[in-house]
């Protein structure tokens, strides 16, 4: 599988076509490269600087020094062109769906971690200490929008800001947990429908004004025949099998390596990891059709 994602990525790569700057070894193109092998293989950027550690028939490329490596990833021109990689790979080509499902994925660290950028909060299990991955997935698969926080950051502030990055006319799927009115505010305002059931079904509205889109989802949702709101709620389930896929292949998210602290690095590292995790759903894709 290493394999394919890797003959996938410099494809990708190829048709991006970055021309080397003047007086510059190594273009960008071959800073990326280096960068997602490490990435690859859950290894620190020194390890892919080494000859040794790539195959006999990439050991014809020069490969740049860690310090390198380390001043070239901050250069904005780097940076763009991993967007443009996670554009072509993370976004659906066709016109976005109509479901949408947002979600957050606690990226776990060690207690006694001095990152004081990270965050201690809720996780699977109980507190812990680190980051939190959020997402809003398309039904198609494709990732839509996604940031990285500290882990005791509400996952209510973050579905908020990454809702407005969305278009209108969608239904906006989660867990209980988002049933939040200044949530469905900002989804009224956008156009967007949230779906998020109650914490106690069949419960009072009590006496404080209740917006549409909140008594449209009630209604959806604990009416006699709820069929419609549960269809979406099921489709809400995709999101969790993500996060699983996401970290069930070699190269996946499984966690975070000491080597990955401070905000930009754990970004960084999510993003290569997340393009990883596209170019097997896009292998998987064409194998099944072939």
């Amino acid at each position: 599988m290493e394999r394919q994602l890797w003959c996938q990525l410099i494809e990708i790569l190829a048709q991006l076509r970055v021309v080397r700057k003047p007086r510059c070894k190594f273009s960008d193109a071959e800073v990326v490269r280096v960068y997602f092998w490490a990435v690859l293989h859950d290894r620190p950027i020194y390890w892919a600087c080494c000859q040794e550690n790539w195959p006999i028939y990439e050991r014809r490329h020069a490969l740049p020094s860690p310090s390198t490596m380390t001043r070239r990833l901050r250069l904005d021109t780097v940076k763009i062109l991993i967007a443009r990689i996670e554009e072509l790979v993370l976004r659906s080509a066709a016109e976005p769906p109509l479901v949408v499902a947002v979600d957050g994925k606690p990226l776990v660290i060690s207690r006694h971690s001095k990152d004081r950028q990270s965050g201690y909060g809720q996780a699977a299990g109980g507190k812990a200490k680190g980051y939190k991955l959020h997402t809003v997935r398309g039904s198609d698969g494709s990732i839509l929008a996604w940031r990285i926080a500290p882990m005791n950051r509400d996952e209510r502030v973050m579905a908020r800001r990454l809702l407005r990055t969305v278009s209108a006319k969608r239904y906006v799927v989660a867990d209980s947990h988002y049933d939040d009115k200044a949530l469905y505010a900002i989804c009224e305002q956008r156009g967007l429908q949230l779906v998020a059931p109650r914490k106690l079904p069949g419960a009072g509205l009590g006496h404080r004004p209740q917006s549409k889109s909140r008594l449209f989802c009630i209604e959806l949702l604990e009416n006699p025949q709820p069929n419609f709101g549960e269809a979406l709620l099921h489709d809400r389930r995709a999101i969790e099998g993500y996060f699983g896929n996401l970290t069930s292949f070699g190269g996946g998210l499984v966690c975070l390596p000491p080597w990955v602290r401070t905000y930009k690095r754990v970004r960084a590292w999510v993003q290569a990891k997340l393009i990883l995790r596209g170019l097997r759903q896009a292998w998987h894709t064409e194998t099944c059709i072939a």
